[in-house]
């Protein structure tokens, strides 16, 4: 008797360790799918549901179902969700004893084989997508392309990059998690200027036409065009061609026709692939609504358009019930069939739970950035944003700065006061007099103020704005301030002089 109790608990703990393997391995492929599923638009995500209930018999829609959306202040509907996706899955897995039984999904959602499928948008593509294309011409690993979809990203509308390198190589690691430096941004910047159309990511206007001009092998002119560029730059952007002539020693005729050459550039070539930089394809779909109300109420939603809930077939589980009530006494033909449903109930339910989580994740991410950013909610005004890091949301949140990230870098919220890319509301800090730390958009935004307020004639230096933002309070350095100038798209005191 004690050799046979023995035997049993020794099966018990086998049979538990292998339930506790299997259940370890089902939770891991579902976060793999969550994370998947959070990073994919409003069409994706319709896209990747409606292709999971067509591979799966026993997914389907809920039938006369109606969604609730979750609002940001006094959040309904969370006492309808108790039960955590942990637990559902835990419910789903109670009958397997042995690894054998493991799903071949799961072992390929694990290794991340499992990819969602490319989203056809037509037949127009942004100018961000057009560019994105090209990176696979070229032979980056999966970090530099990281890091060169970033680039790409970051181009303002005519296709130049704005932002200094600085700048991006603290954007890349805060928004994508990816860690650079100025060194190989330089580098994959200059492969970027191998691009179409020709002058994409240069720095500055003079960058940009010399990124064309490198580039009109067997143009007769090329090296006049080059000299003009390099020696002669300030001339041209003033149009004192007379000067520019005498320099060069060229006649009048040579000059006409070396000034119909340069006008054959282009200095904003991101016009030429048509759409600009935000404006993606033909709309951008909003993921979140913010309303705000005259009384300072603020709700928030998801657009869940479209997006069906789903279940488990209550055939499949009338089924497995059959089968459980049979057991012991089944046929091969219908032990096929168990492990079969079974396989497939089991990847619906993980596929459900993991919209939950996505759901979840989405909700309490936006929940942490109307907290922190709550004054921009109600006024609109963009002086009022506060210094914000993916840290920060992730400690109010309780969600993994990865999956913030994610969120972050995808998504887009309907405001108000207009709709904005969740990044969007991240900046760095400066520092005020008094040691109070203050958004970087504001010190930008009073920087804006200042020029548009000054004397046209005597236009301010990076110096004097300096001093001037020193004494409202902003602890800022020179060289700073010229960084928001550029990025703020206003050129030197004497390009502003009229």
């Amino acid at each position: 008797m004690a050799d046979y109790k023995s035997r049993r608990n020794t099966q018990s703990q086998q049979d538990v360790q292998a339930l506790e393997q299997v259940q370890t391995q089902s939770l891991s492929a579902q976060q793999v799918i969550a994370v998947r599923l959070t990073e994919m638009s409003l069409d994706a995500l319709h896209q990747r549901i409606e292709n999971e209930c067509l591979e799966n018999p026993w997914l389907e829609h809920k039938p006369d179902e109606d969604t609730d959306d979750y609002a940001s202040e006094g959040i309904g509907g969370e006492e309808n969700e108790s039960r955590s996706p942990e637990e559902n899955v835990n419910d789903m897995l109670g009958d397997y004893r042995s690894e054998e039984d493991v799903p071949d999904y799961l072992l390929r959602a694990a290794n991340g084989s499992n990819r969602p499928e490319n989203i056809e948008y037509g037949d127009t593509l942004s100018f961000y997508d057009q560019l994105k294309a090209q990176v696979g011409e070229y032979d980056l690993s999966e970090h530099e392309q990281g890091v060169m979809e970033y680039l790409i990203g970051s181009l303002d509308n005519d296709g130049l990059l704005k932002k200094s390198l600085e700048q991006l190589v603290d954007e890349v690691e805060i928004y994508q998690g990816i860690t650079t430096d100025s060194k190989e941004l330089e580098r994959l910047l200059h492969i970027l200027w191998q691009f179409d159309p020709a002058g994409v990511g240069a720095r500055s206007l003079q960058e940009c036409l010399l990124i064309q001009i490198h580039r009109l092998k067997g143009n007769p002119w090329q090296a006049q065009m080059k000299a003009v560029m390099q020696d002669s730059y300030d001339d041209f952007i003033h149009k004192r061609w007379d000067r520019i002539r005498r320099r060069m020693k060229l006649s009048e005729a040579q000059a006409e026709r070396l000034q119909r050459e340069i006008m054959k550039l282009n200095p904003r070539p991101g016009n030429a692939l048509g759409e600009k930089v935000g404006q993606g394809s033909p709309q951008v779909t909003p993921d979140y609504i913010v309303e705000t109300d005259s009384y300072g109420n603020i709700s928030m939603s998801l657009n869940e358009t479209g997006v069906p809930t789903l279940i488990i077939s209550p055939d499949a589980v009338e089924k497995l019930k059959g089968y459980e009530m049979q057991k012991g006494t089944l046929s091969q033909a219908a032990q096929e069939d168990l492990h079969f449903t079974r396989n497939y109930v089991e990847h619906g339910q993980m596929f459900i739970n993991a919209l939950a989580m996505r759901r979840e994740s989405m909700i309490r991410t936006m929940r942490a950035i109307i907290r922190l950013q709550r004054p921009f909610f109600l006024e609109g005004d963009e002086s009022l944003l506060r210094p914000m890091k993916l840290k920060d949301i992730s400690e109010i949140s309780g969600v993994s700065i990865s999956v913030v990230s994610r969120v972050c870098n995808s998504k887009y919220v309907q405001t108000n006061f207009g709709t904005f890319p969740l990044k969007w509301f991240f900046s760095h800090t400066s520092h005020q007099a008094d040691g109070d730390e203050v958004s970087s958009r504001k010190v930008m935004a009073t920087l804006r103020t200042l020029v548009e307020n000054e004397d046209r004639r005597a236009p301010l230096s990076d110096e004097q704005l300096t001093q001037m933002l020193r004494q409202q309070g902003f602890n800022i350095a020179r060289r700073t301030v010229a960084k928001y100038r550029e990025q703020l798209g206003l050129p030197v005191a004497r390009m502003r002089k009229q």
